[in-house]
């Protein structure tokens, strides 16, 4: 009987498997191909992750391949492409700055992407092996290192549209995400992107509004680029204050172990989230991310009984500040310090879900590598410092040899010709 019970089990999974191919193919038997390759415009904020439908393809093509281009035209495209025993890319395993060819994925002909950056802003194309385009996206990704905040606290308003004759461009933002904590002061921040409006776009770019895109699509023109590059995105911010749901204590069987194991009137500290533990060497930088939390969600970070408010520790409020948190949820310590020892928690959704005890020490070797962040500023210092001693070196010498040439300077004594022998 369970031979039987296993083998029946085994056989829904597969048919639910099956029954969700089978869905997805009848959806492209129903959605015919554009005869026409038209680009549809999405835009998201640097350091997301974003997926990109293919909403149509031909039945007798089992498999699609999705491919790149920065411009329409370009003579370099990039193939993006899971098969010949690709690996299939999981966000957990992406890491800041690798190249587009390890941060994407195709799942149920679907392209993933994660951890976008401003450099993968170009055209998407899902299509064959053999170069047939079915289905292409305009896609733009906005940077976030000028993006500027306002605290509604403090009555501080987002930025007021800009007209240039027929040229608008404005500033669309996202829902406002949930508090972000509970059972105290917490905060709340929508998103806004840059978008323009104008008779002047390519028409083979299909807008969601008549005449509306995002400021960095393909179908603006390069004279209007350069009116629209000075509107950065925006954060707006404020408080909120909501009620913690009920729920049943985390634990409760081990903390009744503990107390049956443990002496009368002492009782264990037991953690009410999951703690990691991790020693950081002084003066090194740290990056702390939030488990499962992705830049659109609401996340909070608090020391101890300390909230970091996004109102004082966001990135960009203060240039000097060495604890921040960045556009995409992150922590971050730079030079740490012995009074960063502490208890991280950190909230998602109005929900804390993770800890992160931190240790200082002294000991222990560190090896550089050139995708650390701080390795490669270390670097690009040196280098500079190098190239302005020797500049000043090259100018002092040109000037002695000039003045010693020309007789213009007064510490060098007048030349003497010498006489023919």
């Amino acid at each position: 009987m369970n031979l039987a019970h296993t083998t029946v089990l085994l056989w829904v999974w597969g048919s639910l498997q099956a029954f969700e191919i089978v869905e997805k193919e009848n959806i492209f038997q129903r959605t015919p191909c554009p005869a026409f390759l038209m680009f549809d415009n999405a835009a998201y904020l640097a350091d997301m992750s974003f997926e990109l439908p293919c909403h149509c393809k031909p039945e007798e093509v089992p498999a699609v391949v999705w491919y790149y281009q920065k411009h329409l035209g370009s003579s370099h495209t990039k193939v993006l492409t899971d098969f010949d025993g690709r690996v299939l890319t999981e966000a957990a395993q992406v890491r800041v700055g690798s190249d587009m060819l390890v941060r994407f994925s195709i799942r149920m002909f679907n392209l993933l992407v994660f951890q976008a950056q401003p450099e993968d802003s170009g055209l998407y194309f899902c299509g064959s092996r053999k170069g047939e385009y079915f289905y292409a996206y305009d896609v733009d990704i906005q940077s976030s290192q000028a993006m500027v905040a306002a605290f509604k606290d403090q009555g501080q308003e987002p930025f007021v549209d800009e007209y240039h004759g027929s040229l608008h461009v404005f500033t669309t933002f996202w829902e406002w995400t949930p508090c972000d904590r509970c059972g105290v002061r917490g905060e709340q921040w929508r998103i806004g992107l840059c978008y323009l409006q104008s008779p002047n776009l390519s028409p083979r770019y299909r807008k969601t509004l008549p005449e509306v895109v995002s400021c960095g699509s393909r179908a603006v023109p390069r004279k209007l680029q350069a009116k629209v590059k000075d509107h950065p995105p925006e954060l707006l911010v404020r408080s909120c204050m909501v009620p913690c749901e009920k729920q049943e204590k985390f634990g409760q069987s081990i903390m009744a172990i503990f107390n049956y194991v443990s002496k009368v009137g002492s009782r264990p500290w037991v953690p009410q989230v999951p703690i990691q533990f991790h020693q950081q060497r002084l003066g090194h930088g740290l990056i702390i991310s939030c488990p499962g939390a992705r830049p659109e969600h609401a996340v909070a970070w608090d020391k101890d009984h300390q909230q970091l408010y996004r109102t004082q520790y966001l990135k960009g409020v203060n240039r000097s500040m060495r604890v921040f948190i960045d556009h995409g949820n992150h922590l971050h310590i730079r030079f740490a310090q012995l009074t960063d020892r502490g208890i991280y928690y950190c909230w998602r959704q109005g929900v804390r879900i993770a800890g992160f005890r931190l240790g200082m020490t002294s000991r222990g070797r560190h090896k550089a590598s050139f995708s650390d962040p701080e390795t490669r500023s270390a670097v690009t210092l040196t280098l500079i410092g190098y190239l302005l001693i020797t500049a000043v070196f090259i100018t002092i010498h040109l000037c002695r040899c000039c003045c010693y040439l020309f007789n213009c300077c007064p510490g060098f004594p007048p030349r003497i010709p010498l006489p023919w022998l």
